[in-house]
C-alpha cells in the first residue's frame, strides 16, 4: 500500500467522524482562507495549535498524519526555498547575484512552510474521517445554489469525490507496477535525474492503461446498477445537523477571532 492518505477513509470512533460532513467540508475550505489572516509568529501559533487539537480529536495515530505531509515536503520546501533567497527586507545576511539571505526572507520562508503543512493537516483530517460518499453529498450541497443556473451540481460533486478516492488507489497502481518492473531488474534509485527520469518513464504506459480499466470498470458497474445522477433519487444516508456540529462553529468563529484581534495590521 502506498503511503498516500489523502483520500482514505480510515473507521474511528472520536467526535470529528459525529460531525455533519458538510461542516467538516466547510471548515477545511474556510480553514484555508483563515490561514492568510496570519502574518507573525503569534497569530502562526494560534492557528498552529488550532490545527494540531483538530488531529489530536481524530484519536488516530500521529504517523497516519506524518504519511500525509510526506509525500508533498518536497513541495513545502522547494515553495519555502524560493522566500528564503528571493525574499528581501529586513537584515541581510549573505548576499550573491540574485539569491538574498535576509531576516524578511527567513521568516517567510518559515511561515509558508507552516501553512502548507497546516492546510495538509486539516485536508487530511477531513478525508480521512469522512467516508467518499458524504464527502460526495457534502460538496453537492454546498454547490446547490448553482443549480438556480443549470450546473450540473450532482455531476460535479460525484467526480469530485470520484478523483479524490481515485488519488490513493493511482499510488497504490504506482507502487505495483514499479515492484513489478523492479523484480525484472528495474533500477528507479540510481543515476542522476536524466537516468531517473528515463526509468520512470516506461512506468506511464501501464499505469496510463490500469486507469482506464478502472475507470470503465466502475463505469460499467454504475451503469448495471441503473445510476442515472442524483436528479429523483433519495439518500440513504440523510445527513443531519446536530449539537456536535456546534464544535465546529466555535472552532471556525474562535480561530477567526483570535486571528484577526492578534495579527499585525
Amino acid at each position: 500500500m502506498s503511503k498516500i492518505i489523502i483520500g482514505r477513509y480510515i473507521p474511528g470512533d472520536s467526535i470529528i467522524y459525529k460531525m455533519d460532513p458538510r461542516g467538516k467540508l466547510l471548515v477545511a475550505i474556510l480553514f484555508i482562507f483563515i490561514i492568510f489572516l496570519a502574518n507573525n509568529w503569534l497569530t502562526y501559533g494560534i492557528i498552529a495549535l488550532f490545527a494540531i487539537l483538530a488531529v489530536a480529536a481524530t484519536k488516530l495515530k500521529a504517523k497516519i498524519f506524518w504519511d500525509g505531509v510526506k509525500p508533498l515536503i518536497w513541495l513545502i520546501f522547494f515553495t519555502s526555498a524560493l522566500q528564503l533567497f528571493f525574499t528581501t527586507g529586513g537584515t541581510i545576511y549573505w548576499k550573491w547575484w540574485i539569491f538574498t539571505l535576509s531576516s524578511f526572507g527567513i521568516a517567510n520562508a518559515i511561515f509558508i512552510c507552516i501553512r502548507f503543512t497546516l492546510i495538509i493537516l486539516i485536508s487530511t483530517v477531513m478525508t480521512v474521517t469522512t467516508m467518499p460518499l458524504e464527502i460526495a453529498d457534502a460538496m453537492e450541497w454546498i454547490l446547490k445554489p448553482l443549480k438556480l443556473i443549470r450546473v450540473p451540481v450532482d455531476k460535479i460533486a460525484l467526480v469530485m469525490s470520484i478523483a479524490l478516492r481515485f488519488v490513493p488507489t493511482l499510488f497504490d497502481q504506482t507502487l505495483k507496477i514499479m515492484n513489478a518492473q523492479r523484480s525484472r531488474g528495474a533500477d528507479f534509485n540510481d543515476g542522476g535525474l536524466i537516468k531517473r527520469s528515463k526509468a520512470i518513464a516506461p512506468l506511464l504506459v501501464p499505469l496510463f492503461i490500469s486507469s482506464l480499466e478502472t475507470a470503465v470498470d466502475l463505469s460499467t458497474a454504475m451503469e448495471a446498477r441503473g445510476y442515472r445522477g442524483s436528479k429523483g433519487r433519495s439518500h440513504y444516508r440523510v445527513l443531519r445537523w446536530s449539537k456536535v456540529d456546534l464544535v465546529n462553529l466555535f472552532y471556525l468563529v474562535s480561530l477567526t477571532a483570535l486571528l484577526i484581534i492578534f495579527r499585525t495590521h
